[in-house]
């Protein structure tokens, strides 16, 4: 009994395993003959000018939330790399850049339109500066940098690989063009302090520059490039190189110097005393201060908004066009007069 049961139970089971293949195999014929179940819309002048007209409806009113958004980020902008060159060196900045033995110091004063509200970001912009240039972009070392001394192979850094038979660390053009103005900010006679913490990617300090790699033979060498590093500071938490380091992808560029942990009213006098010590004028550069607000989409850009609005409009213009011609010439869906071969 136990026998012809087990054969039973085997029987049914191939029984209920032949229609799970033959549907199986079905499947696999309506699939390899093009054959299978599929939507198949019917583009009728009724759903596309509704399309069209849905998606004008939907992204116009987007467009102009996004661009009230940016227009309430408060931006201050001051250019300053022409202004902190004295009178008399005006005709020969690039002399006057690189001569060590005059300071450097500068000072602007800026006027806050409107009420800034706390975190204020501080960002140094840079123009004419292509970081993208294929020779720039490779010069560094992304294994030293997290490494350090004990990655050897630094070929990738040249020519900022080695100083008098040592190897460099940070090495390469990147690292060694680090920007390295410096600003201080004053109102009714008292500093505003300048939290210069996590203005770096959290995965950059934690996943691309080691903990324990310190710089080393940095700016030793007869040309200095830009500023200067902490040899007692581990490069996790030297963050404005770790801004620096991560390039722009636009000649015009803007980098995180900093945060003013407090608001400032309409009308306050901010003076800003810096130290104008980075070369942008051997090749026609520009630099900028720039203090700014924030918003839930970021910072203040009309791109997105005016782009919502533009394909907004568009898509309403082109249902209104498609529909006065079917209103003046109306087609019955279905004519076969209008076929190629019944012309």
């Amino acid at each position: 009994m136990e026998v012809e049961g087990g054969n039973t139970s085997a029987n049914d089971a191939v029984a209920r395993k032949i229609p799970i293949q033959s549907r199986r195999a079905k499947v696999f014929y309506q699939f390899t003959q093009q054959n299978l179940p599929a939507c198949k819309p019917v583009l009728t002048p009724s759903w596309i000018v509704t399309t069209f007209l849905l998606m004008g409806v939907i992204f116009i009113p987007i467009g102009l939330v996004t661009l009230r958004t940016s227009h309430s980020v408060i931006e201050i902008v001051e250019r300053y790399d022409t202004e902190c060159i004295p009178e008399k060196f005006r005709g020969n900045k690039v002399s006057y850049i690189k001569d060590s033995t005059i300071l450097k110091n500068c000072s602007l004063y800026l006027k806050v339109p409107k009420h800034m509200k706390a975190p204020i970001s501080i960002y140094y912009q840079l123009d004419n500066y292509y970081q993208n240039h294929r020779r720039y972009v490779k010069s560094r070392n992304d294994q030293q940098l997290l490494h350090g001394l004990k990655y050897n192979d630094t070929s990738s850094c040249q020519p900022e690989d080695s100083n008098n038979g040592l190897p460099i660390v940070p090495c390469g053009l990147i690292a060694w063009s680090l920007f390295n103005d410096t600003f201080k900010f004053i109102r009714e006679s008292s500093e505003l302090v300048v939290n210069r913490k996590n203005i770096a990617w959290k995965s950059d300090r934690n996943h691309k520059f080691g903990k324990q790699v310190y710089p080393f033979n940095f700016q030793n060498g007869t040309f200095i490039g830009g500023g200067s590093l902490d040899p007692s500071v581990p490069l996790s938490d030297q963050e404005d190189l770790i801004v620096w380091m991560r390039t722009a992808a636009l000649p015009s560029f803007r980098k995180m110097y900093g945060r003013i942990e407090e608001d400032l009213d309409a009308d306050d006098v901010i003076a800003v005393h810096l130290m104008n010590n980075y070369n942008t004028y051997s090749f026609g550069g520009k630099k900028k201060l720039v203090l700014s607000t924030s918003s839930w989409l970021g910072g203040k850009n009309d791109f997105l908004g005016v782009a919502y609005v533009f394909v907004g409009s568009s898509s309403i213009i082109i249902s209104l066009v498609f529909m006065l011609l079917h209103v003046k010439n109306p087609r019955p869906y279905g004519e076969t007069a209008y076929l190629s071969w019944n012309r």
